[in-house]
């Protein structure tokens, strides 16, 4: 059975500059470099869930030949000139609305969308070769944790399946206080909350993810919360898994953390 995860996916497509300075994501790309290919087995597919991606229901894509979104602003022309071919899944994800139909959740598809850079960037590094099929899955626009909780439990069945459930986001995402001067004080508050939470056991957990703004800088790491509910579905589909801090960084003064469940 794969594990599920809880990814950073970076800034833009930040591991492919030359300008950054150096060593900002080294470790970010070193973590996402391995956690696909140090798997104790290859997954068959890939079901990912992107921050970029919002839709009134949560939402499939079944594009056979997906392009790249290049939806980032402001970079360096060769940036978007980048190419990740890796083929989709359409059984994957005509799959995963059937069971989602099973738990009573209605879910839909989307036969033209192309992988935005929550898929493509993080990973074009970890499966560089692009010859894992991946299923896209969109999330509910209202961001809702108790719905994204049951999807991700809706879903978890898939595990057995060798289908890797992947959720693309970043533990810490304030965009004023990544571009502006000094640490985040806030950031490791809530990074240290995240890792002690999804340590918990389920019923705890679960209740803790649902009101997750009122834990200490919540909202001063999350203005909004799209770039963390991936973490609900990767918990729900957890099935009462512990989840444990695989990577850890202080990237521009904020805490970012990944992690693993099972």
């Amino acid at each position: 059975m794969q594990p599920t995860f809880f990814i950073p996916h970076g800034g833009g497509p930040c591991f492919f500059m030359d300008s950054d300075p150096a060593d900002l994501w080294d470790k970010m790309e070193t973590f996402l470099r391995g956690f696909v290919s140090g798997l104790a087995v290859r997954p068959k597919a890939i079901l990912l869930l992107t921050a970029h991606w919002e839709e009134p229901q949560v939402t499939f894509s079944t594009n056979p030949a997906p392009d790249l979104l290049f939806d980032y602003y402001n970079f360096p022309p060769h940036t978007y000139e980048l190419t990740w071919p890796a083929p989709s899944a359409p059984d994957i994800s005509r799959q995963a609305v059937d069971l989602l139909a099973g738990a009573g959740i209605k879910a839909g598809f989307d036969q033209t969308r192309g992988y935005d850079h929550g898929v493509f960037v993080p990973m074009k590094v970890a499966v560089p070769q692009a010859d894992i099929p991946v299923s896209m899955m969109s999330l509910r626009d209202d961001l809702d944790p108790a719905h994204h909780l049951a999807v991700g439990q809706a879903l978890a069945p898939l595990r057995r399946e060798n289908v890797l459930i992947v959720g693309s986001g970043m533990s810490f995402h304030n965009l004023r206080v990544l571009i502006g001067p000094g640490d985040s004080a806030e950031s490791q508050e809530f990074d240290r909350w995240l890792t002690e939470t999804l340590a918990l056991g389920s019923e705890a957990r679960n209740a803790a993810l649902i009101d997750w703004a009122k834990a200490p800088g919540a909202k001063a790491s999350h203005p909004r919360e799209e770039h963390l509910a991936p973490v609900f579905v990767a918990t729900g589909a957890a099935e009462g898994q512990a989840g444990r801090c695989v990577y850890t960084d202080t990237v521009l003064g904020a805490a970012v953390s990944a992690y693993q469940f099972g």
